[in-house]
């Protein structure tokens, strides 16, 4: 083709999940197991840290498209919470999300179910 003549790499989009790093179907946003040294940092460090992450394996869920996705943000002040829940109200792909009790996570976790 022209573009790979011209010196570009040309991929097999059907062929592109093969590229991308596995998705997970459950991620841990606290911040003690996103970095090692986060003692040093502001919230707002700690939290555009967490949402970056958690857009990181959002993303690759979707690309993947797995049915669920659940993402622990803990209980704490609930900050983290309602910035995801924030986001996932605006992506098309979410059929829905639930922050209810689960043994394994309590109020801490967020599952999100897609649509495709």
């Amino acid at each position: 083709s022209s573009l790979g003549n011209a010196g570009f790499r040309i991929y097999d989009a059907s062929r592109a999940r093969e590229h991308m790093e596995p998705a997970r179907s459950v991620v841990d946003l606290h911040i003690e197991k996103l970095t090692d040294s986060w003692k040093h940092l502001s919230n707002f460090e700690i939290l555009t840290i967490q949402l970056k992450t958690f857009e990181k394996y959002y993303e690759l869920a979707v690309a993947h498209h797995l049915p669920v996705f659940t993402a622990i943000h803990g209980v704490g002040a609930g900050k983290l919470k309602d910035e995801i829940h924030d986001i996932l109200r605006l992506k098309k792909e979410v059929k829905s999300f639930v922050n209810q009790y689960t043994d394994r996570f309590g109020y801490g976790a967020t599952e999100i179910y897609f649509q495709y």
